[in-house]
C-alpha cells in the first residue's frame, strides 16, 4: 500500500470582521476563535505557517516594477494567509470551512501549491 503524501494549500483571507466595527469583547471572542481554530490546525500537523497582513503597502506593476502605487484596502483585499497540508483539495476544503472568517462574513480562496521541480 502506497502511504499518499500531504500537499501544500494556500487559504487566502478576504473580509470579515472590521475591528473598527467591534466591542473589545467582540474582538477576543473573534481572535479567541481564530486562535483555536488554527491550534487545532497545528495539533493536526495541518498549519505549516500563516500571518495577519499589515493594512497599507505597494503595488508594482510594469516592466521591472517600474510604476508603484500606494496599496488601498478594499474588501476584496487579502487580509491574511495560511499554508496548511492535507491528502487531497477535498480536505483541504473540509479544513478551509472550518475557518472562523465566515462567522463575520468573509471569504476563503483556497489553492493547491504547485510544487517546482529542484527547489
Amino acid at each position: 500500500m502506497t502511504k499518499q503524501t500531504a500537499n501544500d494549500y494556500l487559504l487566502l483571507f478576504r473580509g470579515g470582521a472590521n475591528p473598527e466595527d467591534m466591542s473589545p469583547e467582540q474582538m477576543k471572542a473573534t481572535m479567541n476563535n481564530w486562535m483555536s481554530w488554527m491550534k487545532g490546525l497545528k495539533k493536526n500537523k495541518q498549519l505549516t505557517l500563516g500571518h495577519p497582513l499589515q493594512d497599507g503597502g505597494k503595488v508594482l506593476s510594469g516592466p521591472k516594477g517600474k510604476n508603484v502605487a500606494p496599496f488601498s484596502d478594499t474588501p476584496d483585499s487579502i487580509g491574511g494567509y495560511l499554508l496548511i497540508k492535507a491528502k487531497s483539495l477535498a480536505e483541504a476544503t473540509k479544513i478551509a470551512k472550518g475557518c472562523p472568517i465566515f462567522n463575520n462574513g468573509g471569504t476563503v480562496e483556497l489553492r493547491a501549491v504547485e510544487q517546482m521541480p529542484n527547489m
